[in-house]
């Protein structure tokens, strides 16, 4: 393989696409696609959500007062709606010129999107500010999801949610390749350093 050199470019990070919901100071609901949106382990099992989030966009100013918030993870029959919500302004009120329900959260005082395959129900735990972005590590507090994926083992077939990827475009996942260890199974040596 060759490789060529193109620059400082952002695209590079494959990045799952997310809406982020929370409530307006007015008690509305306001959605909008978050794509800068990670994980970290705080100690043991416990793990915290990481989303940065640039400017001064209304969910942002609303993550910042309420702390809480949703993220749905956006499926490919979503992709309407999070162009929709990403090209339009909270400042403006209630979005609502596409037609989608939302639910309250069960553990969280935040909106879903009941189209929503997978859900995180989340309190923000900490932010750090880097310039124009605010980083949110938060801790989930609930997670919903389509009843027809099973969740009994480590690690879910995403195939079953067609999640939306996002590099600079919008990507999705074709096809179930496998489970960690099903690709190189490593020898188990007999001898043992001492």
């Amino acid at each position: 393989m060759k490789r060529k050199s193109i620059g400082c470019s952002h695209e590079m990070p494959v990045q799952p696409a997310f809406i982020v919901g929370t409530y307006n100071e007015d008690g509305t609901p306001n959605f909008a696609p978050i794509t800068w949106v990670s994980m970290t382990c705080e100690k043991d099992e416990d793990y915290l959500i990481v989303i940065s989030m640039w400017g001064t966009k209304m969910t942002k100013q609303n993550t910042l007062r309420n702390r809480k918030l949703s993220i749905n993870m956006v499926s490919k029959d979503m992709l309407e709606l999070m162009d929709y919500f990403g090209q339009t302004s909270g400042a403006q009120g209630m979005k609502k010129d596409l037609s989608y329900t939302y639910s309250q959260g069960e553990c969280v005082e935040a909106p879903i999107l009941d189209m929503s395959p997978w859900v995180c129900e989340c309190e923000v735990q900490s932010i750090v500010n880097t310039g124009e972005s605010d980083t949110f590590y938060c801790r989930v507090k609930n997670v919903q999801i389509d009843e027809r994926v099973e969740t009994s083992g480590w690690g879910i077939d995403l195939t079953l949610l067609n999640p939306v990827i996002y590099s600079g475009s919008y990507h999705s996942i074709g096809q179930y390749l496998g489970e960690i260890g099903d690709f190189y199974i490593k020898e188990q040596n007999e001898s043992s350093c001492q």
